[in-house]
């Protein structure tokens, strides 16, 4: 009975723990010293971190000669390097693209927004010129008939 009440209770207290774990994740930062030679005894020259790019110049014993883009070489151990860019160098400028976009974005909008409203604001204006346009027409034909009706009265008293 004693060893099942001791069951229970580290059962309750392993529970306990579990639920108190956090995630977590593994940094995708790499950083390697950069030596004069291909060894751990060779001075410490330059440190280079995850997606810097280099040139491999050599390889010897389990480590690699590279150039630096800055012009400075060095030795790293083997292993670290890979043929294509990290997903974390990738990840990053994909979200600075996607920054570049959404903010591109924002602008397009706010253009489209100023042109519906400038549009709006044409159309009111084009129904008030179309209104004053019809006005001054019959305003016009209203002037046409009286010239016309002063042209007829003229002739009549020059005819009598």
């Amino acid at each position: 009975m004693c060893s099942a009440l001791w069951f229970a209770l580290a059962i309750s207290v392993f529970s306990a723990t579990s639920s108190l774990a956090e995630t977590a994740w593994v940094k995708d930062e790499l950083r390697l010293n950069l030596r004069t030679g291909p060894g751990t005894a060779f001075r410490i020259i330059g440190v280079m971190s995850s997606g810097d790019s280099v040139q491999v110049l050599s390889r010897e014993e389990g480590w690699t000669q590279v150039r630096l883009a800055s012009g400075e070489s060095g030795w790293i151990p083997e292993g670290y390097l890979q043929p294509e860019t990290p997903d974390s160098v990738k990840l990053t400028e994909r979200e600075a693209e996607l920054t570049a976009l959404q903010e591109r974005l924002e602008a397009v909008t706010q253009d489209a927004d100023n042109l519906r409203a400038a549009n709006e604001e044409l159309g009111a204006r084009d129904a008030d010129f179309s209104n004053e346009v019809n006005r001054l027409t019959r305003e016009n034909q209203a002037y046409r008939a009286a010239a016309d009706w002063g042209e007829m009265i003229a002739g009549a008293v020059i005819l009598s």
